[in-house]
């Protein structure tokens, strides 16, 4: 038997800090990758600052757009490089 060497390779997670938005609250939060196909939900907040991970199926990529939904529907995107 031959010897096998496995090698796991582990990201680690990237997080997002919120500090401030402009609009009414509350806020739906979105994570998207760039440029926008996929977009997944995080959360709705309605205080300040909220961080959370980039989800597992988009923490490959190099930068991301942050889609900010307020109280009145209107839209708000951020390009984000991490």
């Amino acid at each position: 038997m031959g010897l096998y060497i496995y090698n796991k390779i582990r990201f680690m997670p990237k997080n997002v800090t919120i500090n401030s938005i402009t609009g009414e609250t509350p806020y739906d939060i979105y994570i998207c990758d760039n440029p926008i196909t996929t977009c997944v939900y995080i959360d709705t907040i309605s205080t300040l600052p909220f961080s959370f991970e980039i989800p597992n199926i988009m923490e490959n990529q190099n930068d991301y757009t942050l889609k900010v939904v307020d109280d009145n529907d209107c839209i708000n995107f951020t390009i984000l490089t991490l």
